[in-house]
């Protein structure tokens, strides 16, 4: 269904995207690769580092080279940051390159998910939920661009990559979003 594409899984952070990502490769039998690991290995910095050292513009840049990058060649599965898609340069190499996924999640399920750590540089502020409620009402109608979408919840993350694995079916039949219960 993929032929040479890559898989690309967009969203917020906490909405799954590395750990359904790693999961519906191993159902693909096709490699799993992280943006976030990969910009880590080729700066030599953790995203945390690169975004107190240069800060958030120069970390799309990065950022956008890097996935661009990736996207020559597949199939895999690609991670992407929650920000990657926001990037217009990058959203189009994935839309024209890959098949995009947004993995949607609702605000209480991401905070659940993120307020566990204190590595997001995006949420090093004095609400962090309030900040992760905003980035979710300025980002969600650029990830509704993707090419489906897969609601992730508080589920176990095999009934989400199972999802994911029969919305690439369904697109492939004509639908764009697999329904969830």
């Amino acid at each position: 269904m993929l032929g040479r594409r890559n898989l690309v899984f967009v969203g917020l952070m906490g909405a799954g995207k590395s750990a359904i990502g790693r999961l519906v490769a191993q159902m693909l039998d096709i490699p799993f690769i992280d943006s976030d690991n990969e910009i880590e290995q080729v700066s030599r910095m953790t995203i945390p580092e690169l975004f107190e050292s240069y800060g958030e513009p120069e970390f799309r840049a990065l950022e956008s080279r890097v996935i661009r990058r990736l996207l020559r060649t597949g199939p895999r599965v690609l991670s992407t940051g929650g920000g990657a898609f926001m990037n217009e340069v990058t959203r189009a190499s994935v839309l024209a390159n890959g098949l995009s996924v947004w993995l949607k999640a609702d605000l209480d399920v991401l905070w659940m998910r993120v307020c566990k750590r204190d590595t997001r540089p995006l949420l090093k502020t004095a609400n962090p939920r309030q900040t992760l409620s905003d980035l979710l009402d300025q980002r969600y109608p650029v990830y509704g661009l993707a090419d489906m979408t897969v609601q992730s919840r508080d589920v176990a993350k095999e009934i989400i990559a199972a999802e994911t694995i029969a919305a690439i079916a369904s697109l492939a039949g004509g639908q764009e979003t697999v329904p969830t219960s």
